[in-house]
C-alpha cells in the first residue's frame, strides 16, 4: 500500500544479498524530484551523504562515485544506459518503482531489460514495485515472477466526499475546501490540482483569504530545485502545498495530515492522423486517487477531502491509460531502431504500442533521415539517439551543428524542452523568436530587468540557459561527419543570428511549415495538409510563411501556440528541407479549373509554380473528372430530358431485372465518370465549360441502337390518350409511372394503360377541367363503374361548359369545352 516504505526500504534491504555479489542496483523513478528525494532519504538512513553508497542521476545532474551501489535514475537515463551498455555490466538488479504511472520510457526500459535478460544477462534480476498496479499482469510478463506483498505501516486516512461534484472553476472550489480543512483539521495540507495555472490561481485566492501565519507553497515541474525542496521540508509554519501529480508517489512531505484532491490530471493525447497532440484535462483513476489519499497517512492519521461525489468515485476507471497508448511514439520508435528492432512484437510489452501511432512515428523518422528505406537506423539516427531530446529536436541539433548554428539550436531546443519562460499576459505571445531574445537578454549584466521587460521570469531563463549549455556540450558527443551526408553549410552563418530561427525549426518540424491561406490572414495551411490558426488576429507575427513549433490538434484545425517566420527562398535553398519539384495536372477548387504547372512542393504546400507548356490530353481529362467528383454530379448541366431518361432506365432496371438494364443512378454515374463522360471532355478544363455538354445525348449514348429502341417501346416518354392528345409520363425509379390527364379525355377507355411489356400499370391522375386531381387510380374501369357518378354529381354544376355524359363508355373523348349552344 502507499506509505509502506518500499521506495527507500527495499533497495537497502537487498543491498547485501549474496546473489547481488557486490554488484549495483539501478532504481528507476518516474520523476526527477522523487529520484533526488529517494536518494537523499536512503543516504540519511545510512548516515551518509548522497554520492557515497547511494547516488542519483537525472537529466543534467547527478551525484555518485566509485563507491555507489544504489543509483536512483529517471526513465530516460535508464534507456540511455541500456543503449550504450545493453549488458548493464556491474548491475545485478534493476528496480522499476511506481510502475503504475506507466510512463512511456518505463514501458520501453522494461521491454529492453527483458530482452537483455533473455539474450545477454540471464543473471540480471528485475523487480517491479507499485502500490496500485495489477500485479498479476506484470508477474506474467516477467515469466510468472513471484509477487511479494507488504502490509505496510501507513496510518489510517478518513476519506470524505462531496454530496455532488464540483461545478465551476477548480481554483475556487479547491481554495474553499482548503480553508475549511485548515479550520477543522490539524496538520499541513497537500492539495492536488491538474496544472500550474490552477496552482497559481488557487495560491492567489488563498493569499487573499488566509492568515499570514499560513505558508502557501507551489510544487510543480516549472519550479527550480530549491523551490521544490522548500515545499518538501517543514519550516515551522503551518503549510499548504499546492501540487500537480508530481507529489502523487514516492514522496513524503513532512507534516502533511490533510489531502485535498481536485480529482483531475492534465495529459497529452496524440492523434496519429494529424501527427499532433492535444492536452486534455480528465478525471484521475481510482488507483491514482488511492495514491493521493495515501499522502495524508504517511506520518500520522489523516484526512482526504475528495472534491467529487461517492457516485462519481464508483464510475471512475480502475487504472489510468498507459502513456504508450496515447503518446507520440517517435522517441520510442527511434530507441527501438537503435536497439535493432523494427517490429514491436519482437519485444515483451505489458501493453504493445498502438499500430497506427507506431507507423506514424516511423514515417516521421524516415522523413527526418533517421531510418533508411528498409527501416533500419541510419548514422544520422544514431547521432540523434545520443541526444536526450525528442527526435524532431535531435534532428534539428544535428543539422544545425553542420551549419555552425549549434548555439542557436541549443537555445531553441532548451526553450522547447523546458516550461515557458514567459509569464502572465506575455505567455499569449506566439512569436517564438521573442523568447530567444528574452533568453539572451537575461544573460546580460542587467539580466533580471531585461527579462522582465520581455515579460519573462529571470529564474526560468537561468534554468533554460543552463539546459542550453548542457545541449551545447552534447553536440560534440553526437557529432557525425558532415562530409558523409553531402550537405552544404550556410555561408557566413553566425550562432547569434536569429534570422535562422525559422529555418532551424523547419529541420525539426518539416510537416508544420505553414503558408497563409490569404494575405494578412491568421489562418494557415500546414505542410501536413492540416489547417491551423492563431488565437488572436492582433499578433506580432503576420508572415506569409511560418514554422509552428507548438500547436494542438484542435477540433477541425490546430491552434498555434508558438511559431517563427521563415524565408521561403532559404527553405528552397537548403537540401535538408524536403522540398521537391513535380508536374501537377489537377482540378483547383478555388479557380474552378484544371491547372497544369510545374510546382515546387513541400508536402501540401506549393512554394512556387510555372505553367506547363505541353500537357497530355488524358491527364487533363482525368483532372477534370476528379474535379467533377469533388463538385458532385449536380455540377453537370442536367436537363429535364436527361433526368427523365435516367428515371426511365432505372425504372426498367427495377421492373425487368432479367434484362440487365445499366445502373445509371447518381452514385453509379459518379463512380464511372471515366467510362461514359471522359470521352466528351476534350477542351473542357473549367467548371463553366460543363455548360457546353449535351448531357441527355451523352447519357443516351450509353445504350446501343437496339437497346435504345426498346427503351422507347416499353418505357415511352409520352402516351396517346383517347382524345388523341399525347401526355408526358412521369417516372420515378421502381414506382408506377404517373399520367396526368383530364377526365374527359379518357371517355370510352375501359382498361388502364400499361407499359414495360404490359407488366406495369400506369397510375392515372384524372384531372378536373381546372387541372386539379379528381381521382388517382390504376383501375380505370372501376372508376367509371363505381366513382364516376359521384364525381359527375359533384362537378357538373361547377363546370357546366364541359361534358358530363351519363354514359362515359359511349361518349366522345375530348379535351375541349362544349361548343356554344350544346
Amino acid at each position: 500500500p502507499p506509505g509502506a516504505g518500499k521506495t527507500t526500504g527495499v533497495p537497502l534491504a537487498l543491498l547485501d544479498e549474496p546473489w547481488l555479489a557486490g554488484r549495483s542496483i539501478l532504481m528507476l523513478e518516474p520523476r526527477r524530484l522523487a529520484a533526488r528525494a529517494a536518494a537523499g532519504r536512503m543516504a540519511r538512513l545510512r548516515g551518509e551523504e548522497v554520492g557515497e553508497t547511494i547516488g542519483y542521476q537525472i537529466r543534467f545532474e547527478g551525484r555518485s562515485s566509485a563507491r555507489t551501489r544504489i543509483k536512483v535514475v529517471t526513465e530516460g537515463i535508464l534507456t540511455r544506459q541500456l543503449q550504450f551498455d545493453p549488458e548493464l555490466r556491474g548491475i545485478g538488479l534493476v528496480i522499476f518503482d511506481e510502475f503504475h504511472e506507466r510512463h512511456l520510457h518505463a514501458d520501453l526500459a522494461l521491454a529492453l531489460c527483458l530482452d537483455a535478460q533473455r539474450g545477454l544477462r540471464e543473471d540480471l534480476r528485475i523487480l517491479v514495485m507499485s502500490a496500485t498496479l495489477d500485479g498479476e499482469a506484470v508477474a506474467a510478463l516477467l515469466g510468472d515472477a513471484p509477487i511479494i506483498t507488504s502490509a505496510g505501516r501507513s496510518f489510517p486516512v478518513d476519506v470524505r466526499y462531496l454530496a455532488r461534484d464540483v461545478e465551476g472553476p477548480l481554483p475556487q472550489a479547491a481554495s474553499a475546501a482548503i480553508r475549511r480543512a485548515l479550520a477543522q483539521e490539524e496538520g499541513d495540507v497537500l492539495a492536488f490540482l491538474p496544472g500550474a495555472w490552477e496552482i497559481r490561481r488557487t495560491q492567489e485566492l488563498l493569499h487573499e483569504e488566509c492568515e499570514d501565519e499560513i505558508e502557501i507553497l507551489p510544487l510543480h515541474g516549472d519550479l527550480p530545485w530549491d523551490a521544490q525542496d522548500r515545499a518538501l521540508r517543514s519550516a515551522g509554519k503551518r503549510r499548504v502545498v499546492l501540487a500537480t501529480p508530481i507529489a502523487e508517489t514516492s514522496l513524503t512531505i513532512e507534516g502533511v495530515r490533510i489531502v485535498v484532491d481536485a480529482g483531475y490530471v492534465r495529459v497529452p493525447h496524440f492523434d496519429p492522423v494529424s501527427g499532433l497532440s492535444r492536452l486534455t484535462t480528465q478525471r484521475i483513476s481510482r488507483a491514482s486517487a488511492d495514491q493521493r489519499a495515501g499522502r495524508a497517512g504517511r506520518t500520522a492519521p489523516g484526512v482526504c477531502l475528495r472534491l467529487w461525489s461517492d457516485a462519481t468515485q464508483r464510475r471512475m476507471s480502475a487504472h489510468g491509460a498507459p502513456e504508450i497508448a496515447t503518446a507520440d511514439l517517435a522517441p520510442l520508435a527511434l530507441e527501438l531502431a537503435a536497439w535493432g528492432v523494427n517490429e514491436v512484437a519482437a519485444l515483451s510489452w505489458l501493453d504493445p504500442p498502438p499500430a497506427a501511432a507506431f507507423a506514424q512515428a516511423r514515417e516521421l523518422l524516415s522523413r527526418l533521415g533517421a531510418l533508411d528505406a528498409a527501416g533500419r537506423i541510419t548514422e544520422i539516427g544514431r547521432a540523434m539517439v545520443k541526444l536526450p531530446l525528442h527526435p524532431r529536436l535531435a534532428h534539428m541539433m544535428f543539422v544545425a551543428q553542420r551549419l555552425s548554428l549549434g548555439d542557436l539550436a541549443s537555445d531553441i531546443a532548451a526553450l522547447l524542452s523546458e516550461h515557458d519562460i514567459f509569464t502572465g499576459a506575455a505567455r499569449r505571445s506566439v512569436d517564438f523568436t521573442q523568447r530567444i531574445e528574452a533568453l539572451r537578454a537575461s544573460a546580460g549584466s542587467n539580466g533580471r530587468r531585461a527579462a522582465q521587460a520581455y515579460g519573462a521570469d529571470h529564474a526560468a531563463c537561468q534554468r533554460v540557459a543552463l539546459v542550453a549549455r548542457q545541449y551545447r556540450g552534447l553536440l560534440s558527443f553526437a557529432r557525425v561527419d558532415a562530409s558523409a551526408t553531402g550537405k552544404a553549410q550556410i555561408a557566413n552563418a553566425r550562432s547569434d543570428d536569429l534570422a535562422h530561427t525559422g529555418l532551424l525549426l523547419a529541420f525539426a518540424y518539416p510537416d508544420r511549415i505553414a503558408l497563409q491561406r490569404a494575405p494578412g490572414d491568421h489562418r494557415y495551411l500546414l505542410a501536413s495538409g492540416r489547417g491551423a490558426r492563431f488565437h488572436e488576429k492582433g499578433m506580432r507575427l503576420r508572415d506569409r510563411c511560418i514554422v509552428t513549433a507548438s500547436l494542438d490538434a484542435g477540433e477541425t484545425e490546430g491552434m498555434i501556440h508558438l511559431a517563427a517566420p521563415v524565408d521561403i527562398d532559404e527553405l528552397r535553398a537548403h537540401p535538408d528541407v524536403p522540398i521537391h519539384e513535380e508536374d501537377a495536372v489537377r482540378y483547383d477548387a478555388q479557380q474552378q479549373a484544371v491547372i497544369a504547372r510545374r510546382e515546387v512542393r513541400l508536402g501540401a504546400l506549393v512554394l512556387g509554380a510555372q505553367p506547363l507548356s505541353k500537357v497530355d490530353t488524358e491527364q487533363l481529362r482525368a483532372a477534370m473528372i476528379a474535379g467533377i467528383r469533388r463538385l458532385g454530379l449536380d455540377a453537370l448541366p442536367w436537363t429535364r430530358t436527361a433526368r427523365e431518361w435516367q428515371a426511365r432506365v432505372l425504372s426498367l432496371r427495377a421492373w425487368l431485372p432479367e434484362e440487365e438494364w445499366p445502373d445509371v443512378s447518381d452514385a453509379a454515374l459518379l463512380a464511372t465518370l471515366e467510362d461514359w463522360l471522359a470521352p466528351f471532355l476534350d477542351g473542357v478544363t473549367r467548371r463553366d465549360h460543363l455548360a457546353r455538354l449535351d448531357l441527355a445525348e451523352i447519357l443516351a449514348s450509353r445504350l446501343d441502337w437496339q437497346t435504345a429502341q426498346r427503351l422507347e417501346q416499353i418505357a415511352p416518354t409520352h402516351l396517346t390518350v383517347p382524345s388523341g392528345s399525347r401526355h408526358r409520363l412521369e417516372y420515378t425509379p421502381g414506382e408506377s409511372p404517373v399520367l396526368r390527364v383530364k377526365l374527359q379525355e379518357m371517355f370510352g377507355r375501359a382498361e388502364t394503360p400499361r407499359i414495360a411489356a404490359g407488366r406495369v400499370p400506369v397510375t392515372l391522375h384524372l384531372l378536373s377541367p381546372a387541372q386539379r386531381p379528381i381521382q388517382v387510380t390504376q383501375d380505370l374501369r372501376g372508376f367509371w363503374e363505381r366513382t364516376y357518378a359521384e364525381v359527375k354529381k359533384e362537378l357538373k354544376g361547377r363546370y357546366p361548359k364541359h361534358p358530363w355524359p351519363d354514359d362515359p363508355w359511349g361518349a366522345a373523348p375530348t379535351g375541349r369545352a362544349k361548343k356554344r349552344g350544346e
